[in-house]
């Protein structure tokens, strides 16, 4: 009997150790070394070194002078869809577009955008009014960013232009020219705000 199970049972051992052990631990070497950032997280520090996020999930902004993410899970977001449950306005609802909820809830997430910024007469990007897939989305697309320029220069007291030149340094293209779409990172476009903010003050500078 212990002679026909012996070769399993060594078999499943082997193999455990491999793929349960061996492989798992050679991959994350090969990561800590290669790619040291991305395996311990993509964690974004601040001039303290002090961990303030990371650069792979979304981070709730809601004050007039930062720019928003788009409907996320990590939080409720400014333009949520109503005073109701978080999970209506965060995770991916996977209603239709023809769904009379799912209208609803945009409708009222585009009249609490446009409240915020009545100047703003542009037509609103749908990530800003949708969540994505995961809920997690650390990006906006490039239309939301610029969207948002005019609220957040006029909140900070910068000049449109300067605001606007540090969308177009933060817009990344797609991965190798072809995967994914462009985007920005709304967690290092805001720090990068604050730094702008401070240099304005350390200066003098006033708004044109």
């Amino acid at each position: 009997m212990w002679s026909q199970c012996r070769p399993a049972v060594v078999v499943f051992v082997v193999l455990s150790a491999i793929t349960g052990l061996a492989y798992p631990l050679l991959v994350t070497g090969i990561a800590a070394v290669a790619f040291p950032w991305q395996a311990n997280g993509s964690i974004i520090k601040n001039s303290a070194g002090q961990a303030i996020g990371s650069r792979l999930i979304g981070q709730y902004f809601s004050e007039p002078g930062y720019f928003w993410p788009r409907p996320s899970a990590t939080a409720p977001v400014p333009y949520c869809s109503y005073n109701g449950p978080l999970a209506d306005c965060a995770t991916a609802s996977n209603s239709g577009p023809s769904n009379p909820a799912l209208f609803a809830h945009v409708k009222r997430r585009v009249e609490l955008l446009r409240a915020a910024d009545p100047a703003e007469k542009g037509p609103v990007p749908v990530d800003l009014v949708t969540s994505s897939a995961s809920g997690l989305d650390p990006d906006i697309s490039p239309a939301a960013a610029f969207y948002q320029v005019n609220r957040v220069a006029k909140a900070r007291g910068l000049p449109v232009a300067e605001v606007k030149n540090l969308v177009k340094q933060y817009c990344q293209g797609r991965d190798l020219g072809i995967l994914g779409a462009p985007r920005v990172n709304v967690l290092s476009l805001n720090l990068a705000l604050d730094r702008l903010s401070s240099a304005q003050a350390a200066t003098g500078s006033k708004p044109r």
